[in-house]
């Protein structure tokens, strides 16, 4: 019974719950928080001022995709995107499965070739819409597609945003006393990312069939079968997209990278400044919804670590292991699965797992590789299929731009069983292994 009455796994568990009643997921995170923060003996007042006091964590990711949705609401003004979605259009035909590849792929390089994460997303695929409408193709394998793209590689690759994941696990195994490189950490977690190919297999071939999407209008965007030809503001935008890249690859700050993309298509008449209210609330409508969740989030994770109630989870966990690498595995998957979940960050919930990890595996017998297995598996489970992970919200911003893709069930549902299910089992019988 101690680890049905945990305050974190009652507060998931009122979290997944009113999220797959369609409560707003805003909403159902503060509820969750709240309900976690009592139950743990904290009283309703202070759980708030918890919550509020944490949001802070994320305030840097906030503004960066608020910045990026005015970014990529002044890409759709100039009418780029619909150029962009021409050409892709032209180049695949009617190669339903050629698209899903493409989203894929182009998921995989904003994490390491052209990191700029999920920005692209609320720019190109709301121009896509009408092409994955003519193709009948269900955008629950689309939501996939893009889920793949941008969790595989920082899982599996030791550079771009994969680079910054694997350091974290490396700097937080190494500060709890396993000490490895950063540059060892992808030989241990390479599996965990390959393993997800098999679930993005799995959703191709689940949402094969046809589904019918009405071709509605995109806010800011007109959709037109004329043969669309590069203008002036189109080349500006470009130029735009260019410093966006350059200045946040020179100061690592995205935010300041999207701010100079917007003041390029501004100064250079790309945007006309009578028109960029518009384009701000454009912006908003696209990212402000993610931008105030993953402040939620932080707060949440802010309640989580307050309650006291991991340590107890894990401590709950290690009657039921009974020194079985496997069971003990399967045991660290689920606790991984239940604090990411709720935290919808595998980056943020590192440190937190590290700490209770480390020891843990040292007195199963784990070796480091084993337990680097463990943690970067653990913390990345729920990222796919989290209401409040940008994993989730990202393909949702932009496969919903008409009103016609669920965030939960058309996102969160299919990614979290088709991803989380590969990376567990991978997880669970290869660790002990190595």
């Amino acid at each position: 019974m101690g680890i049905i009455l945990n305050p974190i796994v009652i507060g998931v568990a009122v979290l997944i719950v009113l999220c797959l009643l369609k409560i707003n997921v805003l909403l159902s995170l503060v509820i969750s928080a709240m309900v976690a923060g009592v139950t743990a003996g904290m009283g309703i007042t202070e759980t708030i001022d918890i919550l509020i006091a944490g949001m802070g964590g994320n305030g840097q990711t906030a503004l960066s995709y608020i910045l990026l949705g005015v970014l990529a609401a002044g890409m759709a003004y100039t009418g780029i995107t619909e150029i962009l979605s021409q050409k892709i259009a032209h180049l695949l035909g009617k190669k339903k499965y050629a698209l899903l590849l493409a989203l894929a792929v182009i998921a995989c390089c904003s994490q390491n070739i052209i990191p700029v994460h999920i920005a692209f997303i609320p720019i190109l695929i709301p121009a896509l819409l009408p092409v994955m409408n003519n193709l009948k193709l269900d955008r629950r394998a689309a939501a996939c597609s893009l889920s793949f793209g941008l969790k595989a590689p920082y899982i599996a690759l030791p550079f771009g945003f994969g680079w910054i994941f694997q350091g974290l696990v490396a700097d937080n195994l190494t500060a709890n006393g396993m000490t490895i490189g950063q540059g060892d950490i992808w030989h241990y977690t390479w599996p965990i990312g390959a393993s997800m190919a098999i679930g993005l297999v799995l959703a191709w071939f689940i949402f094969r069939k046809p589904r019918e999407y009405e071709d509605r209008e995109i806010a800011g965007m007109e959709v037109t079968t004329e043969e669309l030809k590069m203008q002036p503001a189109h080349w500006i935008t470009l130029v735009a997209a260019l410093g966006t890249l350059v200045i946040n690859l020179k100061t690592g700050s995205l935010p300041l990278g999207a701010l100079a993309g917007i003041i390029i298509m501004v100064l250079f008449g790309a945007v006309k400044v009578k028109d960029l209210d518009k384009v701000i609330a454009n912006g908003l409508s696209i990212m402000g919804l993610i931008a105030f969740v993953m402040l939620i989030a932080s707060g949440y994770a802010n309640v989580m670590n307050e309650t006291g109630a991991v340590e107890e989870l894990v401590q709950a966990s290690l009657g039921i292991m009974g020194g079985s690498k496997i069971v003990a595995g399967a045991v660290m998957m689920l606790i991984g699965l239940v604090i990411t979940m709720g935290i919808g960050t595998s980056f943020g919930t590192i440190p937190v797992l590290a700490v209770l990890y480390v020891p843990l595996c040292s007195t199963l017998g784990f070796s480091v590789g084993g337990t680097v297995m463990l943690i970067a598996a653990a913390a990345a489970l729920g990222d796919a299929g989290s209401p409040a992970s940008d994993t989730t919200l990202g393909p949702t911003s932009g496969l919903n731009a008409d009103g016609q893709h669920d965030h939960i069930w058309d996102t969160c549902v299919p990614t979290a069983i088709l991803y989380n299910v590969p990376i567990a089992l991978c997880a669970i019988f290869v660790a002990p292994l190595l």
